[in-house]
């Protein structure tokens, strides 16, 4: 773990200086149009997830591209798969979605890596294949802004949940799921958006009642533990 491990940006799409551990997500058609993208920024606070978005997948090509995602995998910045999931938002046949989200599945199961999984009105579908694979690598749902009580459903069957800028907004149920997740089970994020990861810290150490010190303590645990074979 590196030395500056104070805050752990566990998904975010932009690098932001001095903002400590994070965790880049890159699409595989960004590093298809710009290989550059794997050597930017290649350091210890800064590392990469590599997946296909469901809402950048072309039937045309699909075939293709995940049988040219897996040699990616080569390169030790990338430390996890994603992000990939289900979106019910979007026209993109259900079915393909799931084929897509499967393969990427399994392919963590194959390199033993984390992740890092989109879903968005599709948490039914989500939990079944759960079932279906029981998966030995760590799922981490990102962005969520759900229920408490699916956030606990998620939680008793392993699934790792990650929470952000919803957790400053005070219609959001989103401060009443984080409360339903076992500390050993949480991860913060910025995602896409402008906040610092500090401003989604200090609202999570709010809302759980904790004392920041303790809160990042645990996130750095988690983070260990979940990627411990990098």
């Amino acid at each position: 773990m590196p030395a500056d491990s104070r805050y752990i940006d566990i998904h975010c799409h932009h690098i932001k200086p001095d903002s400590g551990v994070q965790l880049r997500s890159l699409d595989l058609s960004q590093i298809t149009a710009n290989p550059d993208l794997l050597t930017c920024q290649a350091d210890l606070q800064h590392m990469l997830s590599i997946g296909i978005h469901p809402w950048y997948i072309e039937p045309e090509t699909i075939a293709q591209s995940l049988q040219n995602m897996q040699s990616l995998f080569n390169d030790r910045i990338i430390v996890a798969v994603g992000e990939c999931g289900l979106d019910k938002s979007i026209s993109t046949d259900l079915t393909l979605q799931i084929q897509v989200f499967r393969y990427q599945a399994e392919l963590a199961e194959r390199l033993e890596k984390p992740l890092i999984v989109h879903c968005v009105r599709a948490f039914n579908e989500l939990l079944q294949l759960y079932k279906q694979l029981r998966p030995t690598q760590p799922w981490l749902v990102h962005g969520f802004s759900g229920k408490a009580e699916l956030a606990g459903q998620l939680a008793k069957h392993g699934v790792y949940l990650c929470f952000g800028k919803a957790l400053l907004n005070e219609r959001s149920p989103a401060s009443h799921a984080l409360q339903a997740v076992p500390l050993e089970q949480l991860f913060l994020e910025t995602d896409d958006s402008a906040y610092e990861i500090s401003e989604i810290y200090a609202a999570a150490a709010k809302i759980l009642g904790l004392d920041l010190t303790i809160l990042q303590r645990q996130i750095v645990a988690n983070f260990e533990r979940v990627f411990a074979h990098d």
